[in-house]
């Protein structure tokens, strides 16, 4: 019954991850961000590519990451952001002129950026807060960017595992 209670709450710990990332504020209101809960076969699907990308790039980082994803994790909430300028006058803080000349050399608006991070920041708030054990992982959001699982529009993305354990496991690895 404790496995069923574990479970069940960590579902409710993802889908209020996913209202603190939706909620937190976003440059001139304009939202580019994309999220999903992913459940056990996508997680595996994921670690597959993860372990491939791994393999192909001689990255043990992707390696320890989908083996622990297999082993601990049950849940995860991806945030990615599509790459759209916010067509501001002057900014200048992507290094391009303006945000014409930045969709011109298809650069990456800093606001998309700064956007996802902020999300990302109040979706591991809110995991804490639960008292979730959680860890933000550029391996899984780059294997999620591979298999387009944010849409093709998503350029940027993380993952953050979820689960409830004595001991986090996403931390003192080897």
């Amino acid at each position: 019954m404790r496995k069923d209670i574990q479970e069940n709450a960590i579902m409710q710990v993802a889908e209020r991850m996913i209202l603190a990332a939706t909620t937190a504020p976003k440059g001139r209101g304009q939202d580019n961000l994309e999220m999903a809960i992913l459940e056990r076969p996508d997680i595996e699907e994921l670690a597959q590519e993860m372990e491939r990308i791994g393999q192909e790039h001689e990255a043990p980082v992707f390696l320890r990451d989908a083996g622990n994803l297999k082993e601990h994790v049950h849940l995860a909430v991806l945030i990615g952001t599509k790459i759209e300028t916010l067509n501001l006058k002057y900014c200048g803080l992507c290094g391009y002129a303006n945000c014409t000349a930045n969709r011109e050399a298809q650069g990456i608006c800093v606001f998309n950026t700064g956007d996802l991070g902020i999300a990302v920041g109040s979706a591991v708030a809110m995991a804490a807060r639960c008292h979730a054990d959680n860890r933000v992982l550029y391996t899984l959001g780059r294997a999620a960017l591979s298999l387009k699982t944010l849409g093709p529009e998503v350029k940027i993305a993380y993952g953050i595992p979820l689960t409830a354990t004595g001991k986090n496991p996403f931390f003192d690895r080897k």
